[in-house]
């Protein structure tokens, strides 16, 4: 009955339009009133305990880090080193689209920013050399959702808060797979490419690559900064995020030249709206999480999958179809804030390793947003290419399809991610 009454006015609330945060609410206070214990000032201090937290600082900070990478010209001369390696084979373009996508992935981590920033840059690109234009946008949102998964993700970030998990351990442990989803889109593009009908490509220019490495080698650096920063323990995610800040800062201004006085107050207005309309669903949601645990909702889904538990595959198999089929309706952030709380109690049963889950998790949340009907990811670059939605999506299926597929190879073989994953801890 409890589970009931938390889904059914969950959905509930969401039918009547309400947002999801307050959503989140509204089944909290139906939690409540169904155990008999109403009270607003619970409400209001679990609201605050919620953000009161000192991780989730790295918020804000890395998308105000997007915002100036995007701004200072960081991203522009990334897609131009990338075009300088590949771009002269056949669909190069394509390939140009991966490499930037995991490179700017990995310095700002929303997937949203990211893909709205590579497409606009490489699609019209695309579109005057003469590829399949549905079919690049389908490439580039799916190099979109790299960003969650590999460091510095947003979504990691929260994750590690509402599980309580090690942000740098996750951060480290979504190197390789984001790698791998990298080389999956790469594979998947190269049978794509060979039924495109393309012009002549110009040839590799040893020149040009030397001249585009000198003048993106600033951008290529922050990646390594961030990463090898916390690899060695000199500062934490929430400090690698301030480090971004400053070094995006530094580079667009004072380096390129491109990052004006002038833009820093619309940038920053622009990251607080974004930072906050995630904050503030992390609060509604840590609201409903608390409840959770006190309605003891979690112990009643471990005795639903207690046939399960013994196989750790065969458990984490459903869970990851369950998952799929929720983020079908739920947009990435939700999904990780409602589910957590109710499925980590029968993973820590399983024995489950949480830094692998919480990767996976996050993966699986993340090609969520390439599935209709929420398709965040598809909706952004449906609007910058100018191309309808419904082609889009027709264009994306290859790239969703192999992603998955390499989802379900992670559960087969979860050393596939624990290895490497021991090798940078």
């Amino acid at each position: 009955m409890t589970i009931f009454v938390f889904v059914g006015s969950l959905l509930g609330a969401m039918s009547l339009g309400m947002p999801i945060a307050f959503a989140l609410l509204a089944s909290g206070v139906a939690l409540m009133l169904h155990l008999g214990n109403f009270d607003t000032q619970i409400l209001a201090q679990n609201m605050l305990e919620g953000v009161n937290n000192y991780p989730l600082m790295a918020v804000p900070f890395f998308m105000l880090a997007g915002e100036l990478m995007n701004a200072g010209g960081l991203s522009r001369r990334i897609v131009r080193v990338a075009d300088a390696m590949v771009g002269h084979v056949r669909g190069g373009l394509g390939y140009v689209a991966i490499i930037a996508a995991t490179v700017v992935a990995s310095i700002s981590g929303s997937a949203v920013a990211d893909t709205a920033a590579v497409a606009a840059l490489l699609i019209p690109m695309m579109r005057n050399a003469g590829y399949n234009v549905p079919r690049a946008a389908g490439l580039i949102a799916a190099g979109g959702i790299i960003a969650p998964v590999i460091p510095p993700s947003i979504a990691i970030v929260v994750f590690g808060v509402v599980a309580q998990i090690s942000i740098t351990k996750l951060f480290l442990a979504g190197i390789a797979p984001g790698a791998m989803m990298a080389l999956t889109l790469a594979a998947t593009w190269y049978f794509c490419a060979r039924k495109e009908t393309l012009g002549p490509v110009q040839p590799f220019s040893p020149r040009q690559l030397l001249q585009s490495l000198r003048e993106g080698v600033w951008a290529l650096v922050l990646p390594i900064v961030i990463i090898g920063g916390m690899k060695i323990g000199a500062f934490t995610p929430t400090e690698a995020a301030v480090v971004a800040v400053v070094y995006a800062m530094v580079v667009g201004r004072f380096v390129y030249g491109e990052l004006k006085l002038r833009e820093l107050p619309s940038l920053i207005v622009t990251a607080s709206k974004t930072s906050s309309t995630v904050l503030f669903l992390v609060a509604c949601a840590l609201v409903s999480a608390w409840l959770i645990t006190i309605a003891n909702i979690p112990a009643q889904v471990t005795m639903l999958l207690e046939p399960f538990i013994d196989n750790k595959i065969l458990l984490m198999f459903i869970i990851m179809v369950l998952v799929i089929i929720v983020g079908t309706a739920l947009d990435l952030m939700p999904t990780i804030l409602i589910m957590t709380p109710i499925l980590m109690p029968v993973i820590t049963k399983a024995g489950i390793d949480p830094v692998y889950f919480g990767v996976m998790f996050v993966l699986n949340n993340a090609i969520g947003l390439l599935t209709p009907p929420v398709g965040t990811v598809l909706n952004v670059v449906a609007g910058t290419s100018r191309c309808s939605l419904d082609s889009v999506i027709g264009g994306v299926w290859p790239f969703l399809l192999s992603l998955t597929a390499l989802m379900f190879l992670f559960v087969l073989f979860p050393q596939l991610i624990l290895v490497p994953a021991s090798w940078m801890h």
